[in-house]
């Protein structure tokens, strides 16, 4: 059983003023889902639906099952806009998940041993909170885990540092941008400084 479902129906009233009026009138979220053999399909979906469903984390890496007017798919979130205040969704892509193809989906980024690095003095910016991946559906992952434990103050964390799952490739990197990904720098105020202020 898939946790991660949805329910669509098909639009044939296209463009921004019709998009506007569905998010207005009846609080239903446009969106475009496309790849595989298929045609690309404009759809529709409930605003409270989409919002209940990425209150999980782990809905951007998953396969989700979309069901439009009966019929089922397999999908990835491809892109969500958001409205710039408020942040709820305006518009949605999702790409056909077509088994033994590679997809790309966006998949969180889970910083793990932070206190090593921090016991040492420093402190630690997380540059980029998901990365961008490319993998065959059975391995497509949950979140990519990044290690701080062995980061030394004033070192920048990289794709390239990061060891990507088994199968999984980070786009960035094969497009030959290799991202940085958090750095741990020195704090803004050296301790002694501080104590010194402080006395």
């Amino acid at each position: 059983m898939n946790d991660f479902t949805l329910n669509a129906e098909l639009r044939s009233d296209l463009g921004k003023g019709a998009s506007r009026r569905l998010r207005r009138l009846a609080s239903l979220v446009p969106a475009v889902v496309y790849g595989g053999d298929k045609a690309p399909e404009s759809i529709s979906m409930l605003a409270k639906e989409v919002a209940k469903l990425l209150e999980n984390e782990a809905a951007f890496s998953h396969v989700i099952e979309l069901n439009v007017g009966g019929t089922k798919q397999n999908v990835v979130i491809k892109a969500l806009q958001r409205h710039p205040a408020k942040g709820h969704v305006m518009h949605a892509d999702f790409v056909r998940v077509v088994a033994g193809q590679k997809l790309t989906a966006i998949v969180p980024v889970h910083f793990v041993n932070e206190a090593a690095p921090v016991k040492k003095g420093g402190e630690i910016s997380h540059v980029i909170s998901e990365i961008e991946v490319s993998c065959l559906p059975k391995d497509l992952p949950e979140f990519i885990e990044v290690d701080l434990g062995d980061a030394e103050i004033g070192t920048i964390v990289h794709l390239s540092n990061i060891k990507a799952p088994k199968g999984v490739e980070f786009v960035a990197l094969a497009h030959g941008n290799d991202l940085a990904v958090a750095n741990v720098h020195a704090p803004r105020v050296a301790p002694e400084a501080a104590e010194g202020a402080a006395e």
